[in-house]
Protein backbone atom coordinates (compact mmCIF):
# COMPACT_ATOMS: atom_id res chain seq x y z
CA UNK A 1 0.00 0.00 0.00
CA UNK A 2 1.68 3.25 -0.96
CA UNK A 3 0.28 6.62 0.70
CA UNK A 4 1.51 10.19 -0.61
CA UNK A 5 0.23 13.93 -0.29
CA UNK A 6 -1.98 15.39 -2.12
CA UNK A 7 -3.54 18.63 -2.61
CA UNK A 8 -7.16 18.84 -2.03
CA UNK A 9 -7.60 22.14 -4.79
CA UNK A 10 -10.09 20.37 -7.27
CA UNK A 11 -7.66 22.60 -10.32
CA UNK A 12 -4.78 21.38 -8.59
CA UNK A 13 -4.32 18.19 -7.20
CA UNK A 14 -0.24 18.02 -6.89
CA UNK A 15 0.77 14.78 -5.26
CA UNK A 16 3.91 14.68 -3.14
CA UNK A 17 5.91 12.04 -1.33
CA UNK A 18 4.43 11.24 2.19
CA UNK A 19 8.36 11.70 3.56
CA UNK A 20 7.87 15.72 2.53
CA UNK A 21 7.53 17.81 5.22
CA UNK A 22 4.47 19.74 3.87
CA UNK A 23 1.38 21.15 5.07
CA UNK A 24 0.14 22.70 2.28
CA UNK A 25 0.89 22.28 -1.34
CA UNK A 26 3.58 24.37 -2.90
CA UNK A 27 1.67 24.97 -6.28
CA UNK A 28 -0.94 26.70 -4.74
CA UNK A 29 -1.06 26.52 -0.80
CA UNK A 30 -4.03 24.92 -0.47
CA UNK A 31 -4.83 21.88 2.54
CA UNK A 32 -3.25 18.31 1.81
CA UNK A 33 -4.66 14.96 2.64
CA UNK A 34 -2.62 11.70 2.91
CA UNK A 35 -3.65 9.44 0.69
CA UNK A 36 -3.87 5.84 -0.07
CA UNK A 37 -3.79 3.68 -2.85
CA UNK A 38 -5.51 0.81 -0.60
CA UNK A 39 -5.28 -3.01 -1.33
CA UNK A 40 -8.40 -3.30 0.87
CA UNK A 41 -10.69 -6.47 -1.03
CA UNK A 42 -12.64 -7.50 2.24
CA UNK A 43 -13.99 -5.47 4.21
CA UNK A 44 -15.81 -7.91 6.36
CA UNK A 45 -12.52 -10.11 7.08
CA UNK A 46 -11.01 -6.67 8.24
CA UNK A 47 -13.86 -5.94 10.35
CA UNK A 48 -13.04 -8.92 12.14
CA UNK A 49 -9.30 -8.42 12.51
CA UNK A 50 -10.59 -5.09 14.08
CA UNK A 51 -12.54 -6.67 16.65
CA UNK A 52 -10.15 -9.31 17.53
CA UNK A 53 -7.73 -7.12 18.56
CA UNK A 54 -9.90 -5.72 21.34
CA UNK A 55 -8.85 -8.79 23.29
CA UNK A 56 -5.43 -8.29 22.51
CA UNK A 57 -2.46 -6.80 24.77
CA UNK A 58 -0.27 -5.47 21.68
CA UNK A 59 1.28 -1.79 22.35
CA UNK A 60 -0.86 -1.08 18.80
CA UNK A 61 -3.90 -3.24 19.00
CA UNK A 62 -4.48 -1.25 23.01
CA UNK A 63 -4.31 2.00 20.89
CA UNK A 64 -7.90 2.94 19.98
CA UNK A 65 -6.04 4.39 16.69
CA UNK A 66 -3.02 2.15 15.73
CA UNK A 67 -5.79 -1.19 16.03
CA UNK A 68 -7.40 0.47 12.82
CA UNK A 69 -3.88 0.66 11.33
CA UNK A 70 -5.18 -1.37 7.61
CA UNK A 71 -7.08 2.27 7.21
CA UNK A 72 -4.17 4.36 7.95
CA UNK A 73 -1.10 2.91 6.39
CA UNK A 74 1.38 6.07 5.97
CA UNK A 75 3.48 4.19 8.59
CA UNK A 76 5.61 1.43 8.02
CA UNK A 77 7.93 1.40 11.02
CA UNK A 78 5.73 0.51 14.00
CA UNK A 79 8.79 0.73 16.27
CA UNK A 80 8.11 4.69 15.81
CA UNK A 81 4.84 4.37 16.90
CA UNK A 82 3.76 6.67 19.93
CA UNK A 83 1.08 5.66 21.62
CA UNK A 84 -0.87 5.94 24.88
CA UNK A 85 -3.36 3.91 24.18
CA UNK A 86 -5.24 6.91 22.93
CA UNK A 87 -8.70 6.45 21.82
CA UNK A 88 -10.88 3.46 23.14
CA UNK A 89 -13.83 6.49 24.18
CA UNK A 90 -17.15 5.19 25.09
CA UNK A 91 -20.35 5.85 24.05
CA UNK A 92 -23.13 6.65 25.83
CA UNK A 93 -26.79 6.55 26.10
CA UNK A 94 -28.06 9.69 27.21
CA UNK A 95 -31.86 9.75 27.78
CA UNK A 96 -32.35 13.26 29.93
CA UNK A 97 -30.02 15.10 26.82
CA UNK A 98 -32.46 13.58 24.26
CA UNK A 99 -35.67 14.81 26.09
CA UNK A 100 -33.91 18.14 26.38
CA UNK A 101 -33.38 18.17 22.46
CA UNK A 102 -36.48 16.73 21.66
CA UNK A 103 -35.22 13.35 20.54
CA UNK A 104 -36.43 9.93 21.05
CA UNK A 105 -32.45 8.71 21.15
CA UNK A 106 -29.22 10.50 21.85
CA UNK A 107 -25.83 9.14 22.08
CA UNK A 108 -23.11 10.71 22.93
CA UNK A 109 -19.46 9.43 21.78
CA UNK A 110 -17.01 10.85 24.77
CA UNK A 111 -13.31 11.94 23.33
CA UNK A 112 -12.95 13.36 26.70
CA UNK A 113 -11.99 10.14 27.91
CA UNK A 114 -9.17 10.16 26.20
CA UNK A 115 -5.30 10.04 28.23
CA UNK A 116 -5.16 13.83 27.76
CA UNK A 117 -8.81 14.91 28.24
CA UNK A 118 -9.77 15.51 24.44
CA UNK A 119 -9.63 14.34 21.07
CA UNK A 120 -6.98 15.54 20.21
CA UNK A 121 -4.74 12.24 21.43
CA UNK A 122 -6.19 10.63 18.36
CA UNK A 123 -5.16 12.73 16.01
CA UNK A 124 -1.49 13.33 18.02
CA UNK A 125 -0.75 9.78 18.03
CA UNK A 126 -0.31 9.73 14.07
CA UNK A 127 1.34 13.68 14.36
CA UNK A 128 4.02 12.88 16.52
CA UNK A 129 4.40 9.29 15.07
CA UNK A 130 5.30 10.98 11.41
CA UNK A 131 7.41 13.56 13.42
CA UNK A 132 9.45 10.10 14.81
CA UNK A 133 9.44 8.97 11.61
CA UNK A 134 11.07 11.61 10.15
CA UNK A 135 13.41 12.45 12.89
CA UNK A 136 12.07 15.64 14.10
CA UNK A 137 13.58 17.40 17.36
CA UNK A 138 10.65 19.94 17.77
CA UNK A 139 7.29 20.26 17.29
CA UNK A 140 5.01 23.39 17.75
CA UNK A 141 1.94 23.89 17.86
CA UNK A 142 -0.62 27.07 18.26
CA UNK A 143 -3.26 26.17 21.02
CA UNK A 144 -6.06 27.22 23.37
CA UNK A 145 -5.47 24.60 25.37
CA UNK A 146 -6.45 21.07 24.31
CA UNK A 147 -3.76 21.15 21.24
CA UNK A 148 -1.21 21.57 23.51
CA UNK A 149 -1.55 19.57 26.02
CA UNK A 150 -2.17 16.72 23.59
CA UNK A 151 1.20 17.46 21.93
CA UNK A 152 3.24 18.19 25.15
CA UNK A 153 2.12 14.77 26.17
CA UNK A 154 2.75 12.73 23.27
CA UNK A 155 6.38 14.64 22.31
CA UNK A 156 7.43 13.75 26.04
CA UNK A 157 6.12 10.40 25.22
CA UNK A 158 8.88 10.19 22.35
CA UNK A 159 11.80 12.54 23.80
CA UNK A 160 10.88 15.39 21.40
CA UNK A 161 11.24 18.50 22.61
CA UNK A 162 7.76 20.90 22.50
CA UNK A 163 6.96 24.36 21.82
CA UNK A 164 3.53 25.36 22.21
CA UNK A 165 2.43 29.13 21.52
CA UNK A 166 -0.73 30.15 23.86
CA UNK A 167 -3.07 33.30 23.73
CA UNK A 168 -2.89 35.38 26.39
CA UNK A 169 -5.09 34.68 29.28
CA UNK A 170 -7.25 33.00 26.74
CA UNK A 171 -6.86 29.46 28.39
CA UNK A 172 -8.26 27.33 30.95
CA UNK A 173 -6.06 26.62 33.57
CA UNK A 174 -6.88 22.74 33.54
CA UNK A 175 -5.26 22.80 29.87
CA UNK A 176 -2.43 25.10 30.37
CA UNK A 177 -1.60 22.52 33.64
CA UNK A 178 -1.35 20.16 31.50
CA UNK A 179 1.28 21.57 29.14
CA UNK A 180 3.57 22.61 31.96
CA UNK A 181 3.66 19.45 33.46
CA UNK A 182 4.24 17.61 30.43
CA UNK A 183 8.02 19.37 30.22
CA UNK A 184 7.05 21.83 27.18
CA UNK A 185 8.12 25.52 26.43
CA UNK A 186 5.03 27.06 26.83
CA UNK A 187 5.10 30.43 24.96
CA UNK A 188 2.08 33.06 26.13
CA UNK A 189 1.84 35.64 23.14
CA UNK A 190 -0.37 39.24 23.16
CA UNK A 191 -2.96 38.54 21.03
CA UNK A 192 -5.67 35.61 20.01
CA UNK A 193 -5.52 32.53 18.51
CA UNK A 194 -5.33 33.03 15.17
CA UNK A 195 -1.98 35.79 15.65
CA UNK A 196 -0.45 32.69 17.92
CA UNK A 197 -1.43 30.28 14.74
CA UNK A 198 0.26 32.84 12.23
CA UNK A 199 3.34 33.06 14.02
CA UNK A 200 4.08 29.61 14.70
CA UNK A 201 3.23 28.72 10.74
CA UNK A 202 6.15 31.26 9.93
CA UNK A 203 8.45 29.58 12.61
CA UNK A 204 7.97 26.13 11.36
CA UNK A 205 8.47 27.10 8.13
CA UNK A 206 11.56 28.62 8.04
CA UNK A 207 13.24 26.56 11.17
CA UNK A 208 13.95 22.55 11.60
CA UNK A 209 10.31 22.38 13.76
CA UNK A 210 7.75 20.42 12.86
CA UNK A 211 4.07 21.85 13.44
CA UNK A 212 0.86 19.80 14.75
CA UNK A 213 -1.86 22.11 14.31
CA UNK A 214 -4.49 20.35 12.14
CA UNK A 215 -3.24 21.74 9.30
CA UNK A 216 -0.72 19.10 9.33
CA UNK A 217 -2.66 16.17 7.06
CA UNK A 218 -0.62 13.15 8.84
CA UNK A 219 -2.46 14.48 12.45
CA UNK A 220 -5.90 14.10 10.81
CA UNK A 221 -5.05 10.66 10.43
CA UNK A 222 -5.50 9.82 13.88
CA UNK A 223 -8.77 11.58 14.03
CA UNK A 224 -10.48 9.60 11.29
CA UNK A 225 -10.62 6.75 13.86
CA UNK A 226 -12.88 8.38 16.11
CA UNK A 227 -15.60 6.91 13.26
CA UNK A 228 -13.74 3.69 12.61
CA UNK A 229 -14.04 3.43 16.52
CA UNK A 230 -17.74 4.77 16.91
CA UNK A 231 -19.33 2.54 13.74
CA UNK A 232 -17.47 -0.32 15.10
CA UNK A 233 -19.04 0.05 18.79
CA UNK A 234 -22.49 0.46 16.27
CA UNK A 235 -21.61 -3.62 15.26
CA UNK A 236 -21.25 -0.68 11.74
CA UNK A 237 -24.99 0.12 12.25
CA UNK A 238 -24.35 3.66 10.24
CA UNK A 239 -26.42 6.80 12.33
CA UNK A 240 -28.37 9.14 10.11
CA UNK A 241 -26.24 11.89 11.63
CA UNK A 242 -22.89 12.61 13.08
CA UNK A 243 -22.68 16.27 15.07
CA UNK A 244 -19.37 17.81 15.86
CA UNK A 245 -18.26 21.12 17.69
CA UNK A 246 -16.95 23.08 14.77
CA UNK A 247 -13.36 25.43 16.06
CA UNK A 248 -10.31 24.73 13.81
CA UNK A 249 -12.77 22.07 11.55
CA UNK A 250 -9.98 19.67 11.48
CA UNK A 251 -12.34 17.66 13.16
CA UNK A 252 -14.97 17.84 11.24
CA UNK A 253 -12.65 17.35 7.92
CA UNK A 254 -11.57 14.06 9.41
CA UNK A 255 -14.90 12.98 9.92
CA UNK A 256 -15.51 13.73 6.11
CA UNK A 257 -12.30 11.72 4.77
CA UNK A 258 -12.78 8.92 7.29
CA UNK A 259 -16.64 8.29 6.11
CA UNK A 260 -15.82 8.63 2.55
CA UNK A 261 -13.20 6.10 2.78
CA UNK A 262 -15.08 3.57 4.54
CA UNK A 263 -17.93 4.33 1.58
CA UNK A 264 -15.64 3.70 -1.21
CA UNK A 265 -13.89 1.26 -0.02
CA UNK A 266 -17.67 -0.81 0.91
CA UNK A 267 -17.17 -0.76 4.98
CA UNK A 268 -20.87 0.85 4.90
CA UNK A 269 -23.70 1.32 2.65
CA UNK A 270 -24.49 4.79 3.02
CA UNK A 271 -22.74 8.03 4.59
CA UNK A 272 -24.27 9.61 7.93
CA UNK A 273 -24.78 13.47 7.74
CA UNK A 274 -21.83 15.64 9.32
CA UNK A 275 -23.45 18.24 11.58
CA UNK A 276 -20.69 21.42 12.63
CA UNK A 277 -21.82 23.36 15.17
CA UNK A 278 -20.55 26.64 15.87
CA UNK A 279 -20.78 29.42 18.91
CA UNK A 280 -22.80 32.07 17.67
CA UNK A 281 -19.55 34.50 17.91
CA UNK A 282 -17.35 32.22 16.43
CA UNK A 283 -18.82 31.30 13.20
CA UNK A 284 -16.81 32.09 10.38
CA UNK A 285 -18.04 28.63 8.32
CA UNK A 286 -21.40 29.09 9.17
CA UNK A 287 -20.63 32.85 7.91
CA UNK A 288 -19.23 31.44 4.49
CA UNK A 289 -21.70 29.34 4.05
CA UNK A 290 -24.40 31.66 4.25
CA UNK A 291 -22.92 34.30 2.23
CA UNK A 292 -21.85 31.63 0.02
CA UNK A 293 -18.03 32.83 -0.43
CA UNK A 294 -15.74 31.54 -1.85
CA UNK A 295 -13.36 32.68 0.47
CA UNK A 296 -13.51 32.07 4.73
CA UNK A 297 -15.41 35.16 6.03
CA UNK A 298 -13.14 35.41 9.07
CA UNK A 299 -14.43 36.61 12.66
CA UNK A 300 -13.72 38.27 15.58
CA UNK A 301 -14.03 35.01 17.76
CA UNK A 302 -15.84 35.58 20.82
CA UNK A 303 -17.31 32.82 23.29
CA UNK A 304 -16.60 31.04 26.78
CA UNK A 305 -15.84 27.97 24.86
CA UNK A 306 -12.24 28.42 24.66
CA UNK A 307 -11.56 25.41 22.57
CA UNK A 308 -13.49 26.64 19.52
CA UNK A 309 -12.74 30.50 20.10
CA UNK A 310 -11.42 30.75 16.86
CA UNK A 311 -12.20 33.39 13.61
CA UNK A 312 -10.25 31.73 11.06
CA UNK A 313 -9.93 28.31 11.07
CA UNK A 314 -7.32 26.96 8.93
CA UNK A 315 -9.29 23.37 7.66
CA UNK A 316 -12.39 25.54 6.84
CA UNK A 317 -12.19 23.63 3.14
CA UNK A 318 -11.93 20.32 4.61
CA UNK A 319 -14.90 20.95 6.76
CA UNK A 320 -17.01 22.26 3.82
CA UNK A 321 -15.47 18.79 1.60
CA UNK A 322 -17.06 16.73 4.51
CA UNK A 323 -20.29 18.47 4.37
CA UNK A 324 -20.92 18.30 1.24
CA UNK A 325 -19.69 14.41 0.92
CA UNK A 326 -22.39 13.65 3.68
CA UNK A 327 -25.15 16.22 2.85
CA UNK A 328 -24.27 17.93 6.19
CA UNK A 329 -24.47 20.99 7.36
CA UNK A 330 -23.22 23.80 9.78
CA UNK A 331 -25.51 26.03 12.23
CA UNK A 332 -24.54 28.16 15.81
CA UNK A 333 -25.87 28.33 18.89
CA UNK A 334 -25.57 30.66 21.77
CA UNK A 335 -23.37 31.15 24.85
CA UNK A 336 -26.76 30.66 27.14
CA UNK A 337 -27.81 27.31 24.81
CA UNK A 338 -24.22 26.59 24.90
CA UNK A 339 -24.03 26.50 29.22
CA UNK A 340 -27.64 25.04 29.18
CA UNK A 341 -26.88 22.47 27.31
CA UNK A 342 -23.50 21.71 29.37
CA UNK A 343 -25.72 21.55 32.13
CA UNK A 344 -27.98 18.80 31.11
CA UNK A 345 -24.92 16.60 29.73
CA UNK A 346 -24.25 16.70 33.44
CA UNK A 347 -27.34 15.49 34.42
CA UNK A 348 -26.54 12.48 32.65
CA UNK A 349 -23.58 12.00 34.51
CA UNK A 350 -21.31 12.21 31.71
CA UNK A 351 -20.03 16.18 31.83
CA UNK A 352 -17.85 17.81 29.54
CA UNK A 353 -16.12 21.04 28.49
CA UNK A 354 -18.23 24.05 27.33
CA UNK A 355 -17.17 23.61 23.51
CA UNK A 356 -18.46 19.83 23.38
CA UNK A 357 -21.77 21.24 24.25
CA UNK A 358 -22.45 23.07 21.24
CA UNK A 359 -23.17 19.27 19.75
CA UNK A 360 -26.33 19.20 22.20
CA UNK A 361 -27.05 22.55 21.69
CA UNK A 362 -27.18 22.66 18.37
CA UNK A 363 -29.10 19.40 17.68
CA UNK A 364 -32.32 21.18 19.93
CA UNK A 365 -31.92 24.05 17.89
CA UNK A 366 -32.26 21.72 14.68
CA UNK A 367 -35.14 19.60 16.06
CA UNK A 368 -37.14 22.94 16.70
CA UNK A 369 -36.46 23.87 13.46
CA UNK A 370 -37.22 20.35 12.05
CA UNK A 371 -33.85 19.82 10.18
CA UNK A 372 -33.35 17.27 12.22
CA UNK A 373 -36.38 14.45 12.63
CA UNK A 374 -36.99 13.25 15.96
CA UNK A 375 -36.72 9.76 14.84
CA UNK A 376 -33.18 10.20 13.73
CA UNK A 377 -29.99 7.81 14.78
CA UNK A 378 -27.88 10.48 15.80
CA UNK A 379 -24.28 10.74 17.70
CA UNK A 380 -22.59 14.08 19.31
CA UNK A 381 -19.40 14.00 19.66
CA UNK A 382 -18.02 15.50 23.10
CA UNK A 383 -14.51 16.60 22.34
CA UNK A 384 -13.25 17.75 25.47
CA UNK A 385 -13.25 16.46 29.46
CA UNK A 386 -15.45 18.48 32.10
CA UNK A 387 -12.48 19.31 33.96
CA UNK A 388 -10.41 20.77 31.49
CA UNK A 389 -12.25 24.04 32.20
CA UNK A 390 -13.80 24.28 36.20
CA UNK A 391 -14.20 27.38 36.33
CA UNK A 392 -16.87 27.82 34.10
CA UNK A 393 -18.92 24.81 35.20
CA UNK A 394 -18.89 26.54 38.96
CA UNK A 395 -19.61 29.89 37.60
CA UNK A 396 -22.58 28.62 35.69
CA UNK A 397 -24.16 26.79 38.78
CA UNK A 398 -22.99 29.50 41.37
CA UNK A 399 -24.90 31.78 38.86
CA UNK A 400 -21.73 33.72 38.45
CA UNK A 401 -21.34 32.86 34.87
CA UNK A 402 -20.60 36.18 32.25
CA UNK A 403 -19.88 36.95 28.85
CA UNK A 404 -18.39 39.78 26.65
CA UNK A 405 -21.43 42.31 25.71
CA UNK A 406 -21.42 43.44 22.28
CA UNK A 407 -23.37 45.55 20.24
CA UNK A 408 -23.64 44.68 16.54
CA UNK A 409 -20.66 42.76 16.65
CA UNK A 410 -18.61 45.41 18.73
CA UNK A 411 -17.31 44.20 22.37
CA UNK A 412 -18.41 47.05 24.54
CA UNK A 413 -16.62 46.51 27.21
CA UNK A 414 -19.14 45.24 30.02
CA UNK A 415 -19.91 41.90 30.55
CA UNK A 416 -23.93 40.51 30.18
CA UNK A 417 -24.82 37.47 32.96
CA UNK A 418 -25.54 33.89 31.53
CA UNK A 419 -28.69 32.40 33.09
CA UNK A 420 -28.14 29.89 35.35
CA UNK A 421 -30.82 27.97 34.50
CA UNK A 422 -30.18 24.89 35.82
CA UNK A 423 -28.06 25.90 38.25
CA UNK A 424 -27.16 22.98 41.16
CA UNK A 425 -24.81 25.28 43.64
CA UNK A 426 -23.55 24.35 46.70
CA UNK A 427 -26.01 24.76 50.04
CA UNK A 428 -24.15 26.74 52.95
CA UNK A 429 -25.50 25.28 56.04
CA UNK A 430 -24.36 25.81 59.60
CA UNK A 431 -22.01 22.55 61.28
CA UNK A 432 -25.56 21.31 63.15
CA UNK A 433 -27.40 17.74 61.95
CA UNK A 434 -30.53 19.09 62.63
CA UNK A 435 -29.46 22.21 60.24
CA UNK A 436 -28.44 19.61 57.77
CA UNK A 437 -31.24 17.24 57.85
CA UNK A 438 -33.35 19.62 57.66
CA UNK A 439 -32.41 21.28 54.25
CA UNK A 440 -31.94 17.10 52.87
CA UNK A 441 -36.40 17.14 54.02
CA UNK A 442 -35.17 13.80 56.12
Amino acid sequence: MSAYLKCIEKNCNKTMSSTSKAYVCPNCEGLLDVTYDFEIFDPEKIKQIFLKRRSSNSLLDLSGVWRYRELLPFCTDFSKVVSIQEGNTPVYEAPRCAKYVGLKKLNLKHQGLNPTGSFKDNGMTTGVTQANLLGSKIVACASTGNTSASMAAYAARAGIRAVIFIPDQQIGFGKLAQSLDYGATTIQLEGDFDESMRLVKEITLERDVYLLNSINPFRLEGQKAIIIELLCQQDWKVPDRIVVPGGNLGNSGSFGKAIKELYDLGFIEKMPMVTIIQAQRANPLYQTLIDRSPRLVKVEAQTLATAIKIGNPVSWKKAVRAMEWTRGWCDFVSEQEIADAKAIIGRDGIGCEPASATTVAGIRKLVQTKEIDPDEDVVAVLTGNLLKDPDYTVNYHQNSLYQEATYRNELLGKKDKIRSTFANGPIKVRADKEAILKVLGL
